[in-house]
């Protein structure tokens, strides 16, 4: 669709040191007492931002998202009313390279403090590690034949996986980095941002205690998933991912990568494929009926809908945990 560029009448560009985080921030300073009902109007990209903003904002925000639920974010389109309220935003979180319909509605929108997650902790690349080994191969998940609607291979440099949020230690820093954004936006509040930002960060760092001590003892490492979103995640608790072939979890594997998979699922003691909420379980289904596995949910958590195990990140964070500790053999 074609956007009208809003081109605001001055620019600024600050860069807010932030350790190894950054935020990028256009021309003026947001206020809340700039807005009719007193509070900072904050536009998030999709659900695992806007709750990061909700928290953080606590009643001094009004947040939106431009991801409704029940709509899988990677096939966004923007709309023309979307485009209108983002442009009346105080401020924009939104993670490039993961929308590129939202990437480019931001670009264009004029808004005055954008906010970009991936400059708030570091993307790593998760590909391929070997033949029939298939971590977030990117590339591959742009390849003819696949109409996920998501450009993988433009995810930001060199194939960086965006499932930052699924490790609750990276998704701290990006919480960190957005505190500080709304500090300097509407700094009456700063302090409640502050206080907001620590309990979140303290929660998360729970969390984190938690999958470390949950998954410290299993019977197997390795497991398989339809949606090869849990790069970060099995890094982070040394654990293996195996991806069906591409990404798009209506699509049915190849005849090699079933193979493989039935040898992988074997040699490390594979008993459950996974499957995700906003998506079809038929993928899994195939696999698992072809291998004699076992199905679950391992929820990617890009929107949570009445389907989802648990109403907020924190609970659905907590079933993935339970249902690796069930797959991995937890001992």
């Amino acid at each position: 669709m074609n956007v009208r560029r809003l081109i605001p009448t001055t620019a600024l560009a600050a860069t807010v040191a932030l350790g190894a985080t950054a935020l990028t921030a256009c021309s003026g300073t947001a206020g809340a007492a700039g807005s009719s009902d007193g509070k900072l109007h904050v536009t998030a990209s999709f659900y695992p931002l806007q709750f990061l903003a909700e928290q953080i904002g606590g009643d001094h925000v009004k947040v939106d998202t431009l991801t409704k639920p029940g709509v899988e974010p990677h096939d966004l389109e923007i709309t023309p009313k979307q485009t209108g309220q983002l442009s009346e935003s105080d401020v924009v979180l939104y993670l490039k390279s993961l929308q590129p319909a939202v990437d480019k509605a931001v670009a264009q929108s004029g808004v005055k403090n954008v906010v970009d997650a991936a400059t708030l902790t570091k993307l790593e690349a998760h590909g391929t590690s070997g033949e029939g080994h298939e971590g977030h191969d990117h590339a591959a998940e742009g390849e003819p034949g696949h109409d996920h609607g998501h450009d993988h291979a433009a995810e930001g440099e060199a194939g960086q996986d965006p499932h930052v949020w699924l490790d609750p230690a990276k998704y701290a820093e990006i919480a960190k980095g957005f505190g500080a954004a709304l500090e300097k936006a509407d700094p009456g509040h700063a302090a409640d941002y502050k206080k907001n930002t620590d309990e979140l960060v303290a929660k998360l760092g729970a969390l984190d205690t938690e999958f470390k001590d949950g998954l410290k003892n299993t019977a197997s490492r390795t497991f398989i998933t339809t949606h090869s979103a849990f790069g970060y995640l099995a890094e982070r608790y040394g654990l293996d991912q195996e991806g069906i072939s591409g990404v798009d979890p209506e699509s049915e594997p190849s005849p090699a990568r079933m193979k493989d998979l039935q040898a992988i699922a074997k040699k490390d003691n594979v008993t459950t494929v996974f499957f995700e909420t906003l998506a079809s379980d038929k993928t899994a289904k195939t696999l698992a009926r072809d291998t004699g596995l076992q199905t679950d949910v391992l929820d990617p958590l890009e929107g949570i809908t009445d389907t989802s195990q648990g109403a907020d990140y924190f609970e659905v964070m907590r079933s993935n945990l339970k249902n690796l500790r069930k797959a991995l053999g937890t001992k």
